[in-house]
């Protein structure tokens, strides 16, 4: 501290010195009392230096800082999800901008889902008016006409009862759909496991659908290796063999082969369901296991269901840990499930 004086005084002599020679004397002399006074303070000087440095430097970040929240907080309030502006900021606050960045890019994503979800939403109401008013008008009008014509034959009769029965069974069939997909959507599934020969399941199924074949003149091929078994949820999985079964009957050409094939590993086993029918477009692939979506823009209900199918049968593949895919070239169309093979001591395990 004594050394730092020193210099200083040191120094201000030759200062004076070299003041003297451009500063009248009385002021020159008013000059030298100050620095005699201060030289005399050194320590003093000193020690407020040292005090008051940091307290300026403090004030100096603490003002930036102020300035850095208020350009933040001005530009958060800016932020609008609709649009596509990068956020800027201060150089000093770029890592701020890219978490900002990021954080809008998420909030746009939950918006578009929060959007989507209430899309589906109306979709269901609209595709249940639609799809449950078809089967009713026709039940209402066959039921009206038994009624009014009292002078019908027994055949025409019997006709009208058979369409109206067919119609109420289509109805009680789009209403258990809705139940399901709904089931799936709002509540946790859990799965009974069990294990089942596959061979003796897919032959029980494909003699069951042995009539929708036979309207087409449809035949199959099983080839699956001998004593296959697969361990899963049966009922579930049994719905989704028969979605891709009842599919690849609806799409198929008349007189064409369904085939059914499986590769096994100690660790997977891979189902392919594959039918001739018309080549399905890679825009219309892409979305084939939504909810509700058909292949056919009329929304015919004649084949198939409300296009909650294979939006199900994905579901119960993938809470099985498994997955669904679908390809289709050269008026070819395959399905492909791909699931874990759970060992019997594992599932007993559960």
């Amino acid at each position: 501290m004594i050394s730092i004086g020193v210099a200083l005084i040191v120094g201000g002599t030759f200062a004076l010195l070299l003041i003297n020679s451009y500063l009248p004397l009385d002021r020159f002399y008013i000059l030298y009392r100050g620095v005699a006074w201060l030289s005399n303070r050194i320590e003093s000087v000193a020690v407020f230096a040292i005090v008051a440095f940091p307290v300026l430097i403090l004030i100096v970040q603490w003002r930036q800082l102020i300035s850095y929240l208020s350009a933040l907080a001005a530009r958060v309030e800016t932020i609008e999800l609709s649009s596509n502006e990068k956020v800027a900021l201060p150089a000093i606050l770029k890592d701020t901008e890219v978490h900002i960045d990021l954080m809008k890019s998420r909030l746009k994503e939950k918006e578009l889902l929060a959007k989507q979800a209430e899309q589906r939403k109306n979709d269901l109401v609209v595709y249940l008016a639609h799809d449950l008013k078809t089967p009713i008008s026709s039940i209402i009008g066959y039921l009206t006409l038994l009624r009014d014509e009292k002078q019908i034959s027994q055949e025409l009769h019997d006709r009208y009862v058979q369409v109206a029965l067919n119609n109420a069974e289509r109805l009680d069939d789009l209403i258990n759909e809705f139940f399901e997909i709904t089931r799936f959507n709002l509540a946790h599934v859990s799965l009974q496991y069990s294990t089942v020969p596959l061979n003796r399941m897919l032959e029980q199924m494909l003699f069951e659908l042995h009539p929708l074949l036979a309207d087409k003149q449809l035949s199959y091929r099983l080839e699956l290796p001998d004593e296959l078994e697969l361990t899963c949820d049966v009922d579930k999985m049994q719905r989704v063999f028969d979605n891709l079964l009842r599919n690849a009957v609806y799409y198929s050409f008349e007189a064409s082969e369904i085939t059914i094939t499986a590769e096994a590993s100690d660790s997977t086993l891979k189902l392919h369901f594959q039918n001739s029918g018309f080549t399905i477009p890679p825009e219309k692939l892409e979305r084939i296991f939504e909810q509700f979506y058909r292949l056919d823009s009329s929304r015919s209900t004649q084949y198939g269901g409300a296009g909650l199918g294979l939006a199900i049968a994905k579901q119960i593949v993938e809470l099985h840990h498994g997955r669904i895919t679908a390809v289709s070239s050269d008026n070819q169309i395959r399905f492909t499930i791909e699931l874990p093979r759970l060992r019997k001591e594992k599932v007993a395990a559960q």
